[in-house]
């Protein structure tokens, strides 16, 4: 004030002397010259010296009006780190963010490379050194490590099913080569589409190992009936594979087509569908070609070299056969027992119809039963917890690292060390900035992560005026702590209103939903303390000057004002900031009782240029649509499904305040994962119809014929009600399995696989009767009898495949446990209801094919 300046002009003179200007370009001696103006201060020695006002007698520089130095940001964050070695420490965290279309895994280790060079190389010479925290590795490792394992596991049950039921090394071995060529062809699929190895398609790998060797099985079990009608090896081969690549085509092409809407989904579940589809696809495409081309070839030739039979008499081969072993004699008493029950089923109309409506109508009372409620994604269980704390408005900087060391105090006894049944505690972090608060958890017992829960939730709630959640990290978790979770967004243009309807749906959420976690997204409470300056215009005016400057000047002299960059030679920029002692102002009062420059009165103090008023208010603003918004995150608890979560906040909690008037002035209603799951679950309603009807048009195609798909396609709910039988013995017996979207997917994929069943009985029920001039009964029993023993040996050689993958618990396998558990399951049923329904069913449309053709051929 002294030399007539304000603050607002010292910073608008700083920024016009700080900058770089170009001038534009000359031309001299065929050159062109760009002429710049460079005018950036590159030390403190040349601020001090600018020139603020020059009016020939005296000169004011920045050094006479101001201090400069160099100096730090204002502490606004806390980062602690402890360990059991190193106790607790302040630290720099640094977050490696890997793009959507690498390899996590891969660029984890790039980056662990150049952690381990700057350790060695870089740092020792700054006293500083990187420990390495936290990464996904270990779970990604040991998720595809526990998914190869049960790829193997898989394909070697389904070839000991082979052998059980082939009795010969030879036959197997040509069967079972069919796995090796897919999988490695699928392999080179995934690779030429550039979609990376994952536990998602891996898994659809395991899965498509039982699925393999049904195209192989039927071809091979058909070419051993043709050898034993006394045929050639060659012509054994042709006609076994002949008769039946009609119906393997049709059973590929089905199981196929079902894949075909789940490529379209655009959601998170529709990305991960897209590993399984290509994975199954690719691998069913390739067992047909070796079912075909390579099973009749290589059986040809190692039949020529291993086989006997050819060569024994009539009474060598009965001798064989008296002395046959007691599983195979199993195996004949089966065979007949469920020929009987065919037979009894085709004995009269009668029969046809008991037997059609009571497996269709068990079918449909075992799904109303056992539907049970959905779930979104699964969770996984990543070794990270995360303790988010919800702290009051207004909380310093001091009392929030206390919160940390007393977060470090509670848990100290456990780290390295299990202590009453809770895991030890490999290392923790704790991150406070302003209102956000979290502290972070890894267990040296990575499976137990979990555990930590139960034995946080205390803790984090201890601190007065504080809240907290504690919450297991998600695999599919895109924002901290926004997981599992279901939004309650209360929309509203009065942000007290909104605080005070937040508080109330808070209270009776956590009374009415016992478990679950709330977390209010920004605050639902209005008492952040506020001083606000209420500038007088007419004051301002008189002084010559206006609330704009009023503002620049209030902030300057608070946390002060960024008004260029300094930049040093090679040197990276910083801020330049222009503020005001940090001793000077440390209360508003101070602030109120400060005297500013001003352009016409000199000093004057900030009490004569305002008023100063204290109130409360709200630490930030959210807005959704446009409007003013608080969000209430809910967490469920682990026992509950989020369809179930959704239904208690929806129906019997929002309906009924809503009711009660109680959210006048304010929209409530549910987003985030509730929306997904709506969302998601009308998209797989409509694929599942969508892949129901590209069956029936296919097959309806195939067979020239609109009756007999619908005979195939009546084993869809038989298969559906197996499903949510799996799903059941494995939630009772296994681990704990909701209905997720992951799960979801097992339905669509038994449309095309129990149809193949239906499929072989119907294709050679067909044959009979047209190429061999059968009685359509004696046609159907014949061909049921004929396809028995393929129909046992693909779906045994399928489900004992699978069966690892819901059996052996581990990383990963959370994803596809209940994936697995329903397509076994809906394969085991339906192998059953297959074999009684289905001949029933034909018999009634065969014979309707045969009296139509009776009346056009009288007419």
């Amino acid at each position: 004030a002294a030399y007539g300046l304000t603050i607002e002009q010292v910073a608008a003179a700083v920024q016009a002397e700080n900058r770089d200007t170009s001038a534009g370009t000359v031309d001299i001696d065929r050159r062109t010259y760009r002429v710049r103006t460079t005018a950036r201060f590159t030390s403190p020695e040349q601020l001090e010296q600018m020139i603020l006002f020059h009016d020939g007698t005296r000169t004011v520089r920045l050094g006479d009006v101001a201090i400069v130095k160099k100096g730090y940001e204002k502490v606004k964050a806390n980062i602690l780190v402890a360990t059991k070695a190193q106790g607790i420490n302040k630290a720099l965290i640094y977050g490696i963010r890997v793009d959507p279309a690498a390899n996590v895994v891969d660029t984890t280790n790039r980056v662990e490379d150049v952690v381990k060079t700057l350790n060695a190389e870089v740092l020792p010479a700054k006293k500083i050194r990187l420990e390495w925290f936290y990464d996904q590795r270990d779970y990604i490792q040991g998720a595809i490590d526990l998914v190869k394992q049960n790829i193997a596991v898989g394909g070697v049950l389904a070839v000991i099913i082979l052998l059980l039921f082939l009795r010969s090394l030879s036959a197997t071995a040509v069967v079972a080569l069919a796995i090796p060529i897919s999988i490695i062809s699928t392999f080179i699929v995934l690779s030429a589409m550039d979609r990376s190895l994952n536990t998602i398609s891996l898994a659809g790998i395991s899965f498509a190992v039982g699925m393999l060797l049904d195209s192989a099985i039927v071809v091979l079990e058909n070419i051993d009936r043709h050898r034993k009608m006394g045929k050639r090896f060659f012509q054994a081969a042709h006609d076994g594979a002949m008769e039946v690549w009609g119906a393997l085509i049709a059973s590929a092409l089905t199981t196929i087509a079902v894949f075909l809407p789940v490529i379209f989904l655009e959601s998170e579940a529709g990305q991960l569908f897209k590993d399984i589809a290509i994975a199954v696809t690719a691998a069913i495409t390739f067992s047909l070609f070796v079912s075909i081309s390579v099973i009749p070839m290589l059986w040809t030739q190692l039949m020529k070299f291993t086989s006997r039979e050819h060569t024994l008499t009539d009474e060598e081969l009965a001798q064989k056969q008296r002395h046959e072993s007691l599983l195979v004699r199993f195996g004949g008493a089966v065979n007949a027992l469920i020929m009987a029950g065919v037979r009894w089923s085709l004995k009269r109309p009668l029969n046809q119809l008991l037997t059609v409506t009571s497996l269709g109508a068990a079918a449909l009372v075992t799904i109303w039963l056992l539907f049970p409620k959905m779930e979104y994604l699964p969770q996984g269980n990543q070794n990270l917890v995360l303790n988010i704390l919800i702290p009051p408005p207004g909380l310093s900087e001091a009392e929030s690292k206390a919160v940390g060391y007393g977060l470090y105090d509670y848990m100290k006894p456990h780290y390295g060390e299990e202590m009453g049944g809770v895991p030890p505690i490999k290392r923790t972090f704790f991150v406070s900035s302003g209102d956000f608060i979290i502290q972070g958890m890894i267990s040296d017992a990575e499976q137990r992560a979990a555990e930590y829960i139960p034995f946080m939730m205390p803790a984090v709630n201890s601190f007065p005026g504080i809240f907290g959640i504690t919450l297991q990290r998600g695999v599919f978790e895109q924002g901290i702590g926004e997981g599992r979770n279901i939004d309650i967004d209360i929309s509203g243009e009065d942000m007290t209103t909104l605080a005070n309807i937040g508080g109330m749906l808070f209270g009776t959420i956590s009374q009415q939903m016992p478990g679950a976690q709330v977390r209010p997204v920004p605050s639902i409470e209005v008492l952040f303390p506020e001083a606000r300056l209420l500038p007088d215009r007419n004051a301002l005016a008189s002084v010559g000057m206006n609330s704009s400057g009023f503002g620049f000047a209030a902030d300057v002299l608070l946390d002060g004002r960024k008004i260029s960059e300094y930049v040093e030679e090679g040197k990276k920029s910083i801020d330049l900031i222009l503020k005001a002692d940090d001793e000077t102002i440390n209360s508003p009062e101070a602030l109120y009782r400060t005297q500013v420059a001003t352009p016409k009165a000199g000093l004057v103090p900030i009490s004569e240029l305002s008023r100063l008023v204290h109130t409360t208010g709200i630490t930030k603003i959210r807005h959704v649509a446009g409007k003013r918004t608080i969000t209430l995150q809910v967490t469920p608890p682990m026992t509950m499904t989020l369809e179930e979560a959704v239904e208690t906040l929806d129906r019997g909690i929002l309906e009924g305040m809503r009711a009660k008037g109680m959210f006048k002035g304010a929209e409530v209603k549910l987003a985030g994962k509730a929306d997904k799951l709506a969302q998601t679950v009308g998209s797989m309603k409509w694929n599942l119809l969508f892949a129901l009807a590209i069956v029936y048009l296919l097959m309806s195609a195939l067979f020239g014929n609109f009756v007999y798909p619908l005979v195939i396609m009546f084993t869809v709910p038989m298969a559906a009600a197996g499903g949510f039988v799996g799903l059941s013995l494995t939630n009772a017996f296994v681990a704990p399995q909701p209905l997720d979207i992951l799960t979801m997917l097992g339905f669509i994929i038994l449309i095309g696989i129990v149809v193949n069943n239906a499929i072989l009985i119907v294709h050679q029920s067909l044959n009979n009767v047209r190429y061999h001039e059968m009685e359509y009964k004696e046609a159907i029993i014949e061909a049921t009898y004929s396809r028995l023993r393929p129909i046992f040996m693909s779906s045994m050689t399928s489900i004992f495949g699978m069966l690892p993958l819901v059996l052996v618990p581990g990383p990963g396998s959370e994803f596809y446990r209940g994936l697995g558990s329903v397509i076994t399951g809906g394969l085991g049923i339906s192998m059953i209801f297959t074999l009684f329904v289905t001949p029933a069913l034909m018999q009634f449309a065969i014979g309707m094919e045969k009296r139509r053709t009776q009346k056009e051929e009288a007419a």
